[in-house]
């Protein structure tokens, strides 16, 4: 069983989490036998935190505390813009994680935080389209407009928001193959 880590902070984009939380929640070898994967959620300090536009989440655990995980993935929003990006712990907690997780993933302008960290240099990356710009501005990362995810082996980023669903079902069939795929879209009664 693949170990997923989403990492969550105040003013993060509800859908940017929620929707790969949910991909990968939702997924079974057998419908509703065997869990395909674990899902953790990860703040800085392991306490509450406010989404965008007021959502409450009290996630699992600290940076401190996580668990070593397959995927981590950031989020974005603009508390990733503002604060995130420039979060010296996460920062360093990211390049720790290069070590142990087969990839490390980022949804919408949770690219920012993957960029400052070094992880995006000299690779191909994409964002939400309103930050293209922000990201083009890490000289060594090549911007892809206007495609829902960018898979650069260990690194994957998505577009904006609901681009990270798309970036979820992309991993799962890395990992789990296209039949994963197709029975967690169709439960979900998600268009791919």
């Amino acid at each position: 069983m693949k170990k997923i880590g989403i990492y969550l902070f105040d003013e993060v984009e509800v859908l940017d989490f929620a929707g790969p939380y949910e991909v990968f929640s939702v997924a079974y070898k057998d419908r509703f036998e065997d869990k395909l994967f674990d899902v953790t959620t990860i703040s800085e300090t392991g306490d509450m935190i406010s989404a965008r536009n007021g959502l409450q989440v009290m996630p699992d655990t600290s940076l401190d505390q996580a668990p070593n995980t397959d995927v981590v993935i950031i989020p974005g929003g603009q508390g990733a813009r503002e604060k995130e990006a420039y979060n010296e712990k996460l920062i360093k907690w990211l390049r720790a994680c290069q070590d142990s997780a087969e990839v490390i993933a980022s949804v919408c302008t949770g690219a920012l935080v993957l960029a400052n960290a070094g992880l995006l240099d000299g690779k191909r990356a994409t964002t939400h389209w309103g930050s293209y710009d922000r990201l083009a501005a890490f000289s060594s990362v090549d911007v892809q407009h206007n495609v829902k995810f960018v898979d650069e082996g260990s690194i994957v980023t998505s577009g904006g928001i609901s681009a990270g669903i798309n970036m979820a079902f992309h991993l799962m069939e890395k990992f789990e193959g296209k039949e994963a795929v197709t029975q967690t879209a169709r439960w979900m009664e998600y268009d791919l």
